[in-house]
Parts: structure tokens; sequence; C-alpha cells
């Protein structure tokens, strides 16, 4: 039976215990270990059975256990100490506040960032979340905490979150859905905030829930209201669940209903960071609030819009991009484009590419593009792979000048690291740890071995009753018996090499490379002088069949009794299970397709544990491997070999298993147990490469190194831009609107018809003039930059390694061209050329390739 009526029953803490109720409902507990030790102290079997979570153990925990505990002196100064660290932790000034009194640029963030994405992985015991994108954006929301920057986040509540993984017998992934309760969660409703629209002839109502995450407010929306049909109550019923329509509707609800929200709340936002293409549509809404309440043209509303947008791609693949068709766009979105004055082959345009048809899906990414003046990959790498990707939005616009950066993502150390290496790092380091640089990590060259050794071993064992625990409750529930489980009281050992795999089994991250080879694996399981041992866990989408397979043989491998102690497979994986495992793995493996990993942040954490890490050189680990090799420094991990140039995909994957078995083989395992003369000593080459990835890696895998620079490098040059296009009822936006089309319905008549230079040997030092000959039809000057372009020829006479120089104006020809003149720096030996460009120029528009409009000196 439904219940008629519903209400919410609170737990009766005592009155001296009243700060536990605050603290359970502010989720910096998910990352302060105070706060989280003083809950697990109340009872902790209901911690550790209910997710870790506060408001849990309030609610079930006896009422004579409260009664005993608020009779304890102890007990109520530990309560006593956390809400005073809570307290201070809100109220004091923070790295951003600083900023903002000693840099002139922070005072242009008069309003908020608010950050949109589809999924935040705060905590095992807030459910929403399905793996990398959520965990990110969590620790994202914290980091921002920590630094103090004024930030919001927009996400969805999922009446049933993602899936619980369970296997049959043989290794096939089932899902449940459980349903939430956020009434018994770390959220709380907004009351009389409610956001409707439209989703085609139908109205939406959705209500609105906050999490606090340390000094970080969550906007979550809900759909699962009796305001809505039953059908539209289930638009928020699953994250990444339904076909594309349902997930369309989703995504209008998270963009223009997170607008809204907003809105409604009555939080003034200065920048809008669109976590991947699943809230675009946020930007629709603007454009259309622009029109109606600052009478603005679409033209001056997109300018508007695009000023203080940030959009973020964490997709190395077009497949990996939402695509919806156009007859689903044009059923929900007719009503947008009439209110807006433009045609629905104009909305289309936005998610098109130059060129495609009408009919062609709409590209959420691509529209994300062009609704934002700054874009960013998540790693060095995944940055020039967009760059790729994306070039012909700016045509003629070289791929190197795309205008799409990288900031590489990073964890936020409190919630990963274990207590012993916190303890060991802030020793070491110093206390902020979190927050130094590579000078103070230089201090770890001399972290004492032995206390390292302690430190992570302690984790390991940890780790290792984590796994049994699961493996055993999870045999039960497959319905085998107590005896047939005996073998788990033996499985892993915390004294042997222990390498774990775990992350979302998408087939391009091939969890089964290892099982390509399985007589090589036996071998390295088999030897009993040097124990090694391997620990699996992921989940795949429950519409990837592929993705499946590969957990089943994995699962199939870890079955034969022959190496099931030393080869596992752990279901349901979860915050709690990556938490135990980044803490406790000696080495990280990760085996992707380069270059398919755009970034990749599980191995961040093991490495801040204290674990080394062995991948393909893609996502952040191109960037951030050190070989050791001429004279570089020691080796901070291990890289496999990546066989990108082999088409065959048979050939790659065997080359490439090749390569990781060489290193398994003769540098991994030999290093871990090289003792020397005495079994006993510790493995000195194996500490000296821990230390070299701590020195190496410490300052750059954190979430607050991350945080910052998307602060400096685009929150705060979005917030300006927002700024100077927005005064004086938006005239930046209409000049530059303006501007917009005269260049564009110019362009055609600008032209380099002569470029003239001096061609004989020149010394190396020194400088050449150039002269060029450029038509402007009849754009002035000022609205334009003639370029010089300097640089080694290459093959096929293409320049390299360019620099470009502004060219002045030396005055008109009789012809009706203009003279332009520069100097050539003949900085490198060999052979030296040049070219001449003309871009767009204005003042409201730092980078000028964004207008992608490029004039090229021989161009016909």
């Amino acid at each position: 039976m439904k219940a008629q009526r519903s209400f919410t029953v609170r737990p009766n803490v005592p009155a001296p215990l009243a700060d536990l109720e605050r603290l359970a409902n502010n989720l910096r507990w998910s990352w302060d270990r105070p706060t989280r030790e003083l809950f697990a102290a109340i009872d902790p079997r209901i911690w550790d059975e209910g997710d870790h979570d506060p408001n849990k153990v309030l609610a079930e925990v006896p009422p004579e256990r409260l009664a005993e505990l608020a009779e304890d002196p102890t007990f109520r100064e530990r309560v006593a100490a956390a809400a005073a660290s809570l307290d201070e932790y809100l109220g004091q000034p923070r790295w951003f506040q600083r900023l903002a009194d000693a840099d002139g640029a922070a005072s242009a963030m008069e309003g908020v960032v608010a950050y949109f994405s589809p999924e935040f992985g705060i905590s095992e015991a807030v459910p929403q979340y399905s793996g990398g994108l959520g965990v990110l954006a969590g620790d994202h929301l914290k980091s921002a905490s920590d630094l103090g920057v004024p930030l919001v986040a927009i996400g969805l509540f999922y009446r049933h979150g993602y899936f619980r993984q369970s296997l049959t017998v043989d290794g096939w992934q089932q899902e449940r859905f459980p349903d939430l309760d956020p009434y018994a969660m770390a959220l709380e409703l907004c009351d009389g905030v409610r956001v409707s629209l439209q989703l085609g002839d139908e109205t939406l109502v959705a209500q609105v829930w906050r999490a606090t995450v340390g000094r970080t407010p969550l906007y979550l929306l809900d759909a699962d209201i009796p305001e809505n049909p039953q059908h539209l109550q289930l638009v928020t019923d699953r994250l990444y669940g339904g076909d594309v329509e349902h997930r369309l509707r989703q995504e209008i609800l998270l963009g223009i209903g997170g607008v809204r929200a907003l809105e409604a709340l009555e939080i003034p936002v200065q920048v809008f960071h669109t976590n991947e293409g699943h809230a675009g549509f946020l930007g629709l809404e603007r454009i259309r609030r622009h029109m109606q309440r600052d009478g603005l043209s679409f033209a001056e509303a997109l300018e508007a819009v695009r000023a203080g947008a940030v959009f973020t791609t964490h997709t190395p693949v077009p497949a990996g991009i939402d695509r919806f068709p156009r007859e689903l766009m044009e059923r929900y979105f007719s009503s947008w484009a009439a209110d807006c004055g433009i045609t629905i082959d104009d909305l289309m345009a936005l998610g098109h590419r130059p060129g495609e048809p009408a009919e062609e899906p709409f590209n959420m990414a691509v529209m994300g593009m062009r609704l934002a003046e700054r874009r960013n990959g998540v790693s060095a790498l995944h940055g020039e792979v967009s760059r790729d990707m994306f070039a012909d939005l700016w045509p003629g616009v070289p791929r190197s000048e795309t205008p799409i950066g990288s900031i590489t993502n990073g964890v936020h150390g409190s919630t990963w690291i274990s207590p012993e290496m916190d303890a060991l790092l802030s020793t070491t380091v110093g206390e902020d740890w979190q927050w130094a640089g590579h000078d103070a990590w230089d201090a770890v060259l001399d972290l004492d071995g032995e206390r390292y050794w302690e430190a992570h071993r302690a984790a390991k064992v940890r780790m290792v009753e984590h796994v049994r625990e699961r493996l055993r409750h999870h045999g039960l529930a497959q319905g085998r018996s107590e005896s047939e489980l005996e073998w788990v009281d033996g499985a892993l050992d915390p004294d042997a090499l222990t390498i774990c795999f775990a992350r979302r089994m998408a087939t391009y991250k091939r969890a089964a490379l290892l099982l390509s080879q399985p007589d090589r694996l036996r071998a390295l399981l088999g030897d009993d002088e040097r124990p090694v041992q391997f620990v699996f866990a992921g989940k795949a989408h429950p519409a990837d069949d592929q993705g499946k397979e590969l957990i089943r043989q994995v699962v199939a491998f870890s079955h034969d009794p022959a190496v099931r102690e030393r080869f596992v497979f752990v279901e349901d994986y979860d915050m709690a299970l990556a938490r135990s495992l980044v803490q406790g793995a000696d080495v990280w493996l990760n085996t992707p397709v380069r270059p398919m990993e755009a970034s990749g942040t599980s191995g961040m954490k093991a490495v801040l544990n204290g674990g080394l890490h062995c991948s393909v050189l893609d996502g952040w680990w191109a960037e951030c491997f050190v070989s050791g090799a001429n004279g570089s420094g020691r080796a901070n991990g291990w890289a496999i070999s990546s066989a990108e140039s082999i088409l065959d995909e048979h050939r790659r994957t065997e080359i490439e298993a090749n390569s990781l078995f060489e290193l398994l083989e003769t540098q991994v395992v030999p290093l871990y147990h090289d003792r020397g003369s005495d079994p006993g000593s510790l493995p000195q080459g194996w500490l000296a490469r821990v230390r070299e990835s701590l020195r190496t890696l410490g300052p750059f895998v954190g979430a607050h190194r991350m945080v910052r620079d998307y602060v400096h490098e685009l929150y705060l040059p979005a917030a300006a831009r927002a700024l100077d296009l927005g005064r004086d009822g938006y005239a930046g936006a209409r000049s530059l609107a303006a501007y917009r089309e005269r260049v564009a319905g110019q362009w055609h008549r600008v032209h380099v018809d002569e470029v003239l230079a001096d061609e004989a040997v020149a010394d190396l030092g020194t400088q050449r003039t150039v002269e060029a000959k450029v038509s402007l039809g009849d754009l002035a000057v000022e609205d334009v930059q003639v370029q010089l372009v300097v640089g080694h020829v290459g093959q096929s006479g293409e320049l390299e390694d360019t620099t470009l120089v502004p060219m002045e104006d030396a005055g008109p020809l009789e012809d009706g061209h203009r003279r332009f003149v520069a100097q050539a720096p003949l900085d490198r030996a060999g052979r030296m050329g040049v070219t001449v460009r003309v871009v767009p120029h204005h003042p409201l528009v730092d980078d000028p390739v964004e207008f992608g409009l490029v004039a090229w000196a021989g161009a016909s």
C-alpha cells in the first residue's frame, strides 16, 4: 500500500549532544576525520553497515546509547571540539578571500560561480554519482570549500541514484536500483522553491534540495513530486538511465531548470561552469532571459552569455558526446526558438559543425564550445585531443591555436588519504601539505622508510580485511555456504605486492588486458618466493554488454581455486571501496587505449597514499610520468608502451600486453621484493621510487591545485569579461555583436596579396624586415591585427614552432591596399620562414582566433 501522507521523524538527540545534528548535516564530515571518528564511536556497526552516514547513525542508534554518551564528559568534549572546528572552518577567511585582498583581478568576482554537473560524488552516503566524472565534481566542490571560492553547484536528485552491482554465479553483472529517501540524508528541502518548465506540450515542476558541502551549497532538482503526472515524476528516477528522450528531459531540467532554480533562490551568478555537455541547455535559458529581461537581440544575448561561461569537456572521442535527433529538438525547443525570434535551423546550427546538414543530430559538446568563451580539457594530452576534435569550429585557425586549453584534474587529499599517510605527510611536508608547493614536497626525499612502510602496511591490512568482508558477503548473497567460503579467510596477504585495477568497466579501459596472456599471469600469481596479488573492481553501464563481458572474464579467471586467493574481483564498487583500495595499493594499474582516457584520477589518489602508478601514457600520466632516464632523476612510476600506430586491434593488444608483463616481470616485482642480503629488510629501490613519486606528484595531483588553476585561468577572467560586457545596459555585448556581424560580412574582402623579405643568408640573432601588402575592404586598421608568423621550415614547407609578431601599419598604398611592416627575429639556426595573416581585433576579446576568421597570405 502507498502512503497518502508522509512526514519526517527526527531523532531525539539529548540537549548536551545537540551539535551532532548540525555536524551530520554538513557534508564536511565526509573529509573531516575527527568528525567521522566521532560518529563511528557512537555505534561502529551502524557506521560501517550504513554507508558511513552520520544521519543513519543518529536515526538507528538506540536512545539509551545517546543518553549514555550525553553523560560522558569526554564524548561531550569531542562533540564540542568538532562543532568549534566546523564553526572556525565556516567563518575564517580562506585562500580566495586573501587573494581578493591582494589581487585586484579577484575583485571582479562580484557574484558566484555556478558549477553544473549531472552527478556529484561527495560520499557513499549520498549516492548521486556513477564514476569518475561525479567523484571529480565532488572533489571540486570540497576544494572550492577549503579554498573559500564563492561557488555553488547545481545537479539533479535521482531517487534511485546509480545502480548497486551484484554478480551471478558465472560473473554476469546484475543491477538493482534502491529507493533513496532524501529526508534521511544530509539534505534540506528548500521550502517554497519550485521551478517549472515546458517539456514539449507538458509542464514539469521540480522541487529543490540543498546539500551543504563545507562552505559550498549543492542544489539538487527533484521531479518526483505529486504536482507532476507519473511519467514526469520519473524524469529524475535514475542517473544515466532511460532512452535518448529520457536523457534529453533530464538535461533540460538540469540546464534550464538549474538556471531558474538559482534565480528562485536569489543567488547572484556571475560565472556559469558547465562540467561536460549534459547541462549545456543552461546557455539557451540564459540567452532567452537576456532577450526578455534586458532587451538584447539574439546575437547580443549570445555575446553576453559567452562572456561569463566556462565549458569543460571530459570526452576524448566523438562517440561519447550526447547527441539528440532533430525531431526531439523540434518537439522540446520550438517554443524556445519562437521566444528568441529564431528558426529551428538557427537553433540546430548551435549544435552543428560547419557545413553539417540541418538534419544531423544536435551535438551538446559543439553547443558547449559555441556558448562559452573559455573551454578546457582535463589533462594536457586531452587538451591536444580536444583541439583536434573541435578544430573545424574555428576554420582557418591552426589546430595548435584552437582556443581550447587544459586544466589537469586533481583529487581532494583529505577525502582519499589514509590517516597514517596523512600523519606522515604532515610531519614530513607540513600540516598544510595539501597547499604546499614543490619546495616543501622536496622534503619527502628524506622520508623515513620504516615509518612509511608501517603506515602503508596498516592501510593494506585494512584493505585486505575490507575485501575479505565483501567477498564473504557477496558469496553468501549468491547462495554459497560458509564452508564454501572458507578460502576467503586466506584471500590476499598484506605482505604481498598488491596491484589494484578499479574503475568504470568501459571497453577502452581494457580490464582484461592481463588475461590476454594467462600463462604469464598464472606464473606471476604462482610465485611463492615473490608473491603478487591483484584486486579488481568496477561497474559497467547497464546497457554496456561489452563492459559486462569484461567483468565476466575477470570473474571467471578469479574463480579458479589455484589463483583465487591472489586474484579477486570485488563487487559493487563505490567510494568506500575506492578509498580502501587507493590507500592499500602498492601499484595502481591503468591500461586504457591511448588517447581515450581524458584524465583519470584514481591513480592520483593511490600515489598520494604512497602507491606507485603503472599506466599507458594517457590522461594525466602522459604529462606526469618521469622516466628517470638521461640524468633526469629517479623514475616516479612505470609507463606501459602504447602502440597506437598499429591499426590491427589484436596486434596492438598483444604489443601492449607484452610491455605490461615485461614491466611486471623484470621491474615491478623484482624491485618490490629486492631486500638485499637480509630478507627482513625493506626494499630500498622501491622506497626510493615512492619518494620520487611523492616528490614529483604530490604538489600536482591535488584538487586544491586544480581549483586554483580554474580560478586564475578561467573563473576570474570570465568574471571580468562578464562585467565588461554587462556594464551600461550590456553596451559591451551590443558593441561586440555589431562588430562580429560587420566583420563577418566584410571578411571575404580581407586578404594578404604580397609578402616581401630579403631571402639572403642572415646571422643568428639578427632580425629581418618583412613587409606585407594587405587589403582590408571596408574595415578599418583598428578592426584587425596583421600578424607576422615566424618559424622553422619543416616538411613540405610547413612552418613549425612558430612565433607571432604584430605588424605595424605603415600607411595606405595607391591601389587601395595598406602596407604593414615587422621585424622577424632570427633566433634559430637552419631554415627559417615567414608568412603573414590577418585576424579580427576587438578590445573585448582576448584571443582573436575566437572569431574563427583568418586571412592567410597565399590563400585563394
